[in-house]
C-alpha cells in the first residue's frame, strides 16, 4: 500500500540549525570587520591617517570617514535589494559577504598617511564605503534568512538570531584588540604602544579572511526560502523592486526608517562616543583634547565587554517577548525607557565605577530590547517580492539619519558642553521621541502573513 504524496510529512528545506547559523553566523562577520574599524577610529586612525595634530580634530576626521560609510548603506541596500528580490536571497548573501570580507582585509594592509600622504585617507575612504555597501546588503537578507523560514508564532525568536550577531561581533573584535594591547602594553593610557600603531592593529583586519571563509562554507549550503521560491514560482516576482516598493510601500519605508532611529543612535553612542568619552583624561593638559572618565583602553573596554553581555542577552530575550505580546507594544515601552535613560547620563556618569558599569549595563540592555526585534519587524512591514529591498532601505537610510551623524554630533555636543556629556544624553532622548511617535503610528505585525 503507498502512501499518498500528499500525506507524506514535508521536510523543511532549510533544518532550523542552519537557519540559526546562516542567519547569525554572516551578521557576526559583518559586524565584527564594523566594530574593528570602530576601535581603530577612535584608536588608531587619529593617529596613523589624520595627523592634523589637534588631538579633537583627528577625532571627528576619523569618526566622519567612519560615518561615510552608512552614506554608502543605502545604495548597497538598493543594488544587493535588487539581486535579492530578483534572484534570491542565498547569492546575494554571499556576494555581501565576500564584499565586506575583501574591504577589511584591504584596509589590514593600508599604508598610512607617513608613506603616502593624503591618499593613505583616501584609500581608506573608499575601502570603508565599500563595507557599508556590503553591511547594506547583509542584515535584511540575514533577517529574511531567519523569519523566512521561521516556525508559526516564532518569526520574533528567529529574527533575534541575526540580531545577536551585533554583540557577539563586538565582543569578537574588542576581545582581540584587547589582547594584542595586552602583549603590546602602551606607558600612555591615552595612546597606544609604538609597536601597536605599527603593526598590531592590523591583526584583527586581516583576522576577517579565516572568519569569512567559514561563513561562506555556511551560507553556500542554504537553499531559498519557501517565501521566495513560492513568490517565484507564482511569477510574482518584479523586475524592479525599488519602483514598487517606493510606489506601493511608501508609508511602511518611512515608519521603518522611523522604527530603527533611536536603535541606531543608541547602538553608536554606547559603542563608539562611549569608548572615547571612558578613555578621555579627567583633566586634560593638551590642547584640544576634552575631559572624560579617564580610563585605560584596557579597563574600559573589558567594562563594555560586559555590558555588551547584557546586549546579548536581552536581544535574545526580547524575541519571545515580541512574539507573545508583539513587537509594536514592546518596543513603545522599550522606547519610553531609552527616552528617560537619555536624560540621567550625567547623574550616572558622575557616580564613580558603580555609575559608570550601572549606565553601561542599563544602556546595552536596552540596546538589546530594542534591536532583536527588528530583525522580524522590518521583513514583516513588506511583501515577498520586495522584501529584501523594502527592509534593507528602511534599516540602511535609518543609519544615515542615527549612527552616521550620531558620533559626530555626539563629539560636537561634547565639546560643546566643555566635556559634560548632558547634551549627549539629551540628544539620544530627542531622536527616541521620534521613533516613540513612529511607532504610536505603525501597526502590529507580528500575525502578518510572511508568504503574502
Amino acid at each position: 500500500m503507498t502512501t499518498p504524496a500528499s500525506a507524506v510529512p514535508s521536510i523543511p528545506a532549510n533544518p532550523r540549525s542552519r537557519v540559526i547559523l546562516a542567519s547569525l553566523i554572516g551578521t557576526t562577520i559583518e559586524f565584527y570587520d564594523f566594530y574593528v574599524y570602530a576601535t581603530a577610529a577612535v584608536l588608531v586612525f587619529p593617529h596613523l591617517f589624520f595627523p592634523t595634530g589637534d588631538a579633537t580634530t583627528a577625532l571627528l576626521s576619523s569618526f566622519a570617514v567612519f560615518g561615510a560609510a552608512m552614506v554608502a548603506r543605502p545604495l548597497g541596500a538598493v543594488f544587493f535589494g535588487h539581486l535579492g528580490d530578483r534572484v534570491g536571497r542565498k547569492t546575494t548573501l554571499v556576494a555581501a559577504l565576500l564584499t565586506m570580507g575583501i574591504a577589511t582585509f584591504l584596509i589590514g594592509v593600508l599604508p598610512t598617511y607617513a608613506v603616502i600622504g593624503w591618499f593613505a585617507p583616501l584609500l581608506l575612504v573608499i575601502l570603508r564605503l565599500a563595507q557599508g555597501f556590503a553591511l547594506g546588503g547583509e542584515w535584511s537578507g540575514a533577517a529574511l534568512v531567519a523569519t523566512e523560514n521561521a516556525p508559526a508564532g516564532k518569526r520574533g525568536r528567529y529574527g533575534t538570531f541575526p540580531q545577536l550577531g551585533a554583540p557577539i561581533g563586538f565582543i569578537i573584535a574588542n576581545g582581540l584588540f584587547l589582547i594584542i594591547a595586552a602583549l603590546l602594553p602602551s606607558t600612555d593610557p591615552s595612546r597606544p604602544s609604538d609597536a601597536f600603531l605599527e603593526w598590531g592593529w592590523r591583526i584583527p583586519f586581516l583576522f576577517s579572511a579565516v572568519m569569512v571563509i567559514v561563513g561562506l562554507w555556511v551560507r553556500l549550503r542554504l537553499v531559498e526560502s519557501e517565501a521566495f521560491s513560492s513568490s517565484a514560482a507564482k511569477g510574482k516576482l518584479v523586475k524592479l523592486p525599488l519602483s514598487t516598493v517606493l510606489r506601493s510601500n511608501w508609508r511602511e519605508l518611512i515608519l521603518g526608517t522611523f522604527f530603527m532611529l533611536a536603535t541606531y543612535v543608541l547602538f553608536y553612542l554606547m559603542t563608539t562616543f562611549s569608548l572615547s568619552y571612558g578613555r578621555a583624561p579627567v583633566d586634560p593638559t593638551d590642547p584640544g583634547v576634552l575631559p572624560g572618565l579617564g580610563y585605560s583602553y584596557n579597563d574600559f573596554v573589558l567594562m563594555m565587554i560586559v555590558g555588551v553581555v547584557f546586549f546579548g542577552i536581552f536581544t535574545l530575550v526580547s524575541g519571545p517577548w515580541a512574539d507573545r505580546y508583539g513587537r509594536r507594544k514592546l518596543l513603545i515601552w522599550v522606547t519610553v525607557a531609552i527616552i528617560a535613560f537619555g536624560l540621567v547620563w550625567v547623574p550616572m556618569l558622575g557616580s564613580g565605577f558603580v555609575g559608570v558599569m550601572a549606565w553601561l549595563i542599563v544602556g546595552f540592555t536596552l540596546m538589546g530590547m530594542t534591536f532583536g526585534p527588528m530583525g522580524a519587524l522590518l521583513p514583516e512591514l513588506f511583501p515577498t517580492n520586495v522584501r529584501y529591498t523594502g527592509s534593507g532601505i528602511s534599516y540602511n537610510v535609518s543609519s544615515i539619519l542615527g549612527a552616521a551623524v550620531a558620533p559626530f554630533i555626539a563629539v560636537w555636543l561634547w565639546t560643546t558642553a566643555d566635556g559634560s556629556p548632558a547634551l549627549v544624553g539629551i540628544y539620544l532622548s530627542v531622536m527616541a521621541t521620534i521613533t516613540l511617535v513612529a511607532l504610536l503610528l505603525g501597526k502590529e505585525t507580528k500575525d502578518v502573513d510572511i508568504e503574502r
